[in-house]
């Protein structure tokens, strides 16, 4: 089953599994939202790559009642779940269905956000993704990716899965949302946190850092100078 076949099977019970198999929800999309250089007030572009369902826009949306989207995801079932979101308040929200791995990004933005979802693309295609990130920004724009990354050693990818088990179930995960969960992740093709700064640099960005850590999940930034 391909990426989008898995995630439009999912669209609809998406958000409500969120909490439970994230286990750090609120400090991993805290983090993200916390980087965000703009005031409140400020009118700004705001580029969502693999939204999904509109979950990481809408952390932003009700905070900036000014800033303008454009939701990029592989998924029309999970896009037609972020117009359920986002319908009805008039605000600025375009939706494009496609990969944006293989297909050109129309436009250039203020800030370009992802949420788990880069670790599906293989080592190549992130490291071309990257690459290509700094033309699509304004100068001064800011990538933000909260995501997961691959632990470092066998032993710690270990921990990582592990822990992560132990946590959602905790939650209440039920094998049903678990079995679905471990379905997707079959699709995962994760990569070491290092590696992906590192790229970051190569492709010509500045401050690039890693702002928080649980376990496999991460927030990186970096700014185009």
């Amino acid at each position: 089953m391909t990426v989008k076949e898995l995630f439009d099977k999912s669209a609809g019970e998406y958000d409500k599994q969120r909490r439970m198999l994230i286990p750090c929800f609120d400090d991993f999309y805290g983090t993200a939202l916390d980087l965000v250089p703009f005031k409140e007030d400020k009118s700004f572009s705001v580029l969502d790559l693999g939204a999904g369902t509109g979950l990481f826009s809408d952390l932003l949306f009700w905070v900036f009642p000014n800033a303008s989207f454009t939701l990029f995801d592989i998924s029309e079932d999970m896009l037609a779940q972020a117009k359920k979101r986002f319908d009805g308040t008039g605000r600025d929200v375009k939706y494009i269905a496609g990969d944006y791995a293989a297909t050109d990004i129309p436009g250039k933005f203020d800030l370009i956000i992802s949420g788990l979802s880069i670790h599906h693309l293989e080592d190549g295609d992130k490291q071309s993704l990257f690459s290509r990130l700094p033309s699509k920004l304004n100068r001064g724009g800011l990538f933000i990716n909260a995501d997961q990354v691959l632990g470092d050693t066998p032993a710690i990818e270990e921990v990582y899965r592990s822990t992560w088990l132990r946590q959602v179930k905790e939650r209440g995960a039920g094998d049903e949302v678990l079995d679905a969960a471990l379905e997707r992740m079959k699709s995962d093709k994760m990569t070491p946190l290092q590696t992906q700064l590192d790229w970051l640099k190569d492709a010509g960005f500045d401050s690039v850092n890693c702002w928080y850590q649980n376990y496999s999940f991460v927030v990186y930034s970096a700014i185009k100078s």
